[in-house]
């Protein structure tokens, strides 16, 4: 899949956002005052860009408003009810931190529980996609879910937060290894996606469209196997390993603020694989897999 720069930004920066806000409704900072209002409108400030990214990938960003009618069949839908939601709900629970007006707790608990289920149903966007075999895995939510909490430690000075960073390794090393022998277990082929796998071993004899289109250029997407190599350990090692032991010392707000720094770095790079190396079995039409 072609990986435009919006949907990574918007899968990554919303998704380190909620899991900051989730930690921030549940309570992990007790702060007020001018310290709140600068961690709220962090945790805001990343999920709403990261919504405003999404739009940017849009023919016309004013058809965002669309995808709020859908919310019966569509996991994009269920996203963007579940993310205004959240903001609404925390938005309270924002001002009584800010304010020391001692909201009950139940509303930033309620409010956190939504954070991680926007995060859930951004995933399931993708995971739900049998046509992206790499994608269609149980592992997807789970990257996804697992970046949110560890980037929402993180960011919370939780203690704990090095553990998550690196269970949030240890998923994407798991999510690679399945997902590189993905579209094999899939067992499509040319035959299956043209329909005439009946007749014989079919070849491509002549392009499918002698200019480019929609498909070949958002559906198929080729990158070399040394460059993703590279582009793994560096997102492991940015992403897990290096904010995980920066966290290990006291370091202070500037010790996370570089953790933070690397993790989102790292999570970048990894969001860019994720949609890289997605194979999408269009590509067997114009003779592109397998």
């Amino acid at each position: 899949m072609h990986p435009a720069p919006s949907v990574v930004l918007f899968s990554t920066l919303s998704g380190l956002g909620f899991g900051f806000l989730a930690f921030l409704g549940w309570g992990a900072l007790n702060a007020t005052g001018w310290t709140a209002f600068f961690l709220w409108g962090l945790g805001y400030g990343l999920a709403v860009a990261g919504l405003v990214a999404s739009t940017f990938h849009l023919g016309n960003p004013k058809n965002a408003l669309k995808a709020f009618t859908q919310w019966r069949t569509s996991w994009l839908s269920r996203e963007a009810w579940a993310s205004v939601a959240t903001l609404l709900i925390l938005a309270p629970v924002a001002l009584s931190d800010i304010f020391a007006l001692g909201l009950a707790q139940l509303v930033g608990q309620i409010g956190g529980a939504l954070a991680l289920l926007t995060v859930l149903t951004t995933a399931m966007i993708y995971t739900q996609i049998r046509a992206v075999p790499r994608w269609h895995h149980w592992l997807t939510p789970v990257m996804f879910l697992t970046f949110a909490l560890a980037g929402g430690a993180m960011l919370s000075a939780r203690g704990w937060a090095p553990i998550l960073l690196l269970t949030l390794g240890a998923v994407l090393f798991a999510l690679w290894k399945v997902g590189d022998g993905a579209f094999a277990r899939a067992g499509q082929t040319m035959g299956t996606a043209t329909g005439l796998d009946r007749l014989g071993v079919p070849a491509v004899f002549d392009p499918a469209h002698t200019a480019g289109n929609y498909l070949k250029r958002e559906m198929i997407f080729v990158v070399g196997r040394k460059h993703a190599a590279k582009l793994r350990k560096l997102a492991l090692a940015l992403a897990s390993i290096l904010p995980a032991i920066l966290l290990l010392f006291p370091l202070g707000p500037w010790g996370i603020a570089l953790a933070a720094f690397l993790h989102l770095a790292g999570a970048l790079a990894a969001r860019w694989l994720f949609f890289a190396e997605a194979e999408h079995v269009v590509g067997l039409y114009y003779g592109a897999r397998g």
